[in-house]
């Protein structure tokens, strides 16, 4: 009996060391073929951890290049900036200057509106309405010379000889410019010289008109306009009326000189210019002519040319007949 259970136990113990046995040839097995496959797995993963490191190293040397790009970008328009405000800064002085300027020249416009709002209402008043003021007194500021100021249009004929350019010329320029400034406004404005010759034939036959640069011209334009003429204005009269005159214009003519050359008949000139210089609706001439004579150099009244008498005598008669003014000019004058 004793014999027969130490069998049994005998052959157990086989069977379970047979078991044990293979389980751990298994698992040395399992180890084996793990050890195997493990260094292409961790190949595998070193080469996709260089493909990413590989790939951030890119991203990371475009992004360091756009950086300093946008740093280089961020310099300029900083530069740009201060110089925006440096330019800023300049525009705001010169506005700050401007403004001074304009409110120092509003002042001294304030205080001559009145003045120069007077004068345009002077001119525009006519004779007519002169009369109708019981106590009007002409003011020295209605005349140029003691000639009125009343007409919309003016024509200037200016003896351009070699007596006038040589001894009166500054003063001829200088009442000139007296002349333009007591006619603040007027809708034309012409200069010939007593032949009939223009200062400017662009505007031959035509108008100039009124403006503060046309005005200037004319004055720049006569430090240098030396036409020869002879003398004589009843030409540049006559081309004057024959050109500009319009029963619906009230025109001044000023005619400046020192001569009449030649032997042409006063009263024949005279005539003409009746003839030519027709008189208006209201009884009126419509051309104006004012006289200004200047002096040729002679003093106290002796040694006068027969020329300059013959002058005088031409343009009072004319001024007389014409509704005008005829002034001589002394050297006081000068």
């Amino acid at each position: 009996m004793a014999r027969r259970r130490r069998r049994n136990i005998e052959a157990f113990s086989l069977s379970f060391l047979d078991c044990i046995c293979c389980g751990f040839g298994a698992i040395i097995l399992l180890l084996v073929l793990s050890k195997i496959y493990e260094p292409v797995v961790i190949e595998e993963a070193e080469e996709n951890l260089e493909q990413l490191i590989a790939l951030l190293q890119e991203e990371l040397f475009n992004l360091r290049g756009q950086s300093v790009i946008l740093d280089r970008e961020l310099k300029l328009v900083s530069q740009d900036a201060a110089s925006t405000n440096l330019e800023l800064a300049e525009l705001q002085g010169d506005l700050n200057k401007i403004r001074g300027q304009y409110e120092a020249s509003k002042q001294e416009e304030e205080a001559t509106i009145d003045e120069g709002e007077l004068r345009v209402a002077r001119q525009r008043l006519t004779e007519e309405m002169k009369r109708l003021l019981p106590f009007y007194e002409r003011s020295d500021k209605d005349a140029v010379a003691g000639i009125p100021v009343d007409s919309e249009y003016i024509i200037f004929v200016i003896d351009t000889s070699n007596s006038m350019i040589n001894y009166n010329w500054g003063l001829v320029q200088r009442k000139l410019r007296e002349a333009l400034e007591a006619y603040p406004v007027v809708k034309g404005i012409q200069v010939m010289n007593d032949d009939g010759q223009y200062m400017f034939t662009d505007y031959a036959g035509r108008w100039i008109p009124d403006s503060p640069g046309r005005r200037q011209a004319i004055v720049n334009r006569m430090r240098t306009w030396f036409a020869q003429s002879d003398s004589n204005p009843v030409d540049g009269i006559q081309a004057a009326i024959e050109t500009y005159w319009a029963a619906d214009k009230k025109i001044s003519i000023y005619v400046f000189g020192d001569d009449f050359a030649g032997d042409m008949n006063i009263d024949q000139v005279v005539g003409t210019i009746d003839r030519r210089n027709r008189v208006g609706s209201d009884g009126s001439r419509r051309v104006r002519i004012h006289g200004v004579g200047f002096p040729r150099g002679f003093r106290g009244g002796t040694n006068i040319p027969r020329s300059a008498s013959r002058f005088a005598t031409l343009m009072r008669v004319l001024c007389d007949r014409n509704g005008g003014t005829f002034v001589a000019l002394t050297d006081d004058n000068r």
